[in-house]
């Protein structure tokens, strides 16, 4: 029996609901979901393993123009993803009015097959969905377009079969076991950092690094310890709020995930820690798991 397997990179501006789609593929929530753009900063894989077949997808950040040494690494995670791709899943909402030439410009001239996913459809008409059918058809010539709404599940049936048939024969790359290729600290820290982009506005999700310190596993609870890093004195009072009632909220909501998550007792302690600048500083960038 010949086994397929390949790597499929999601592609697309902030808040196209890449996250959303491959929690969708992939049957699992690997990647932590917010209404606020750029939440996703790292490369996060998703693996569906059958018999014959492994897919690799990529959840990548969404494409922007770097301001700041921690953009730099987000954009060169999307770089690599688009290196090892066998397939691009490029998707796009369909309400997005702004420029979406900053996504255009890395895959404009691509040789890698593409599948258009036309994304939030919900509320769209029949002849909006067209409409956009017809522009990126003319604009890339991809393999196929689907109109979708990932958050509702709608139309993604036929997807998974249109991405095996752009994979090639392979052997699996990774154990058959494996949905992911990160780690349990690594999700335990996304889960506190999408508590605080929920709970939180403006600048502070952005300010703001999610690190796990201890991790300790006992036979009936699991002990964690996160430091939340923020860059200024002024962000660390609003993070902890009124008599710490802020952190407070932040740490409950957090354990409950992780609880759920690891589906064990967890007790989660939060400190927060100021670093000026850490968003541009590299020493710390790669302490952080960013790597440019």
């Amino acid at each position: 029996m010949s086994h397929k397997a390949g790597f499929v990179s999601i592609i697309g501006k902030p808040n196209a609901g890449k996250s959303t789609l491959m929690n969708a593929l992939v049957g699992e929530k690997l990647s932590i979901i917010t209404p606020k753009a750029q939440t996703t900063r790292h490369r996060i894989l998703g693996i569906v393993n059958e018999e014959n077949y492994q897919i690799v997808f990529s959840d990548t950040p969404g494409i922007i123009k770097p301001r700041y040494g921690l953009q730099d690494s987000m954009m060169s995670s999307v770089k690599g993803a688009l290196t090892d791709a066998d397939l691009i899943l490029f998707v796009t909402d369909i309400n997005e009015t702004h420029d979406e030439n900053d996504v255009l410009d890395k895959i404009m001239d691509t040789t890698i097959p593409m599948i258009v996913l036309i994304n939030k459809i919900d509320n769209a008409t029949q002849e909006e969905v067209e409409a956009k059918m017809a522009f990126w058809q003319e604009k890339l010539n991809p393999k196929r377009i689907y109109a979708i709404s990932a958050l509702h599940l709608y139309n993604l049936d036929g997807i998974m079969e249109e991405v095996l048939a752009y994979l090639p024969e392979h052997a699996p790359f990774y154990d058959k076991e494996d949905l992911t290729d990160r780690t349990q600290r690594f999700f335990v820290s996304e889960i506190i950092r999408e508590k605080i982009f929920n709970n939180y506005q403006k600048e502070i999700p952005y300010s703001t690094e999610v690190v796990v310190t201890s991790f300790k596993e006992e036979e009936k609870i699991t002990r964690i310890s996160a430091e939340i890093i923020v860059e200024r004195d002024s962000q660390k009072n609003i993070l902890i709020g009124k008599g710490g009632a802020m952190l407070k909220k932040v740490g409950t909501e957090a354990r409950k995930d992780i609880e759920k998550f690891l589906d064990q007792k967890v007790f989660l302690e939060t400190f927060v820690k100021v670093v000026p600048d850490w968003r541009s500083k590299k020493n710390y960038l790669k302490s952080f798991g960013y790597e440019n």
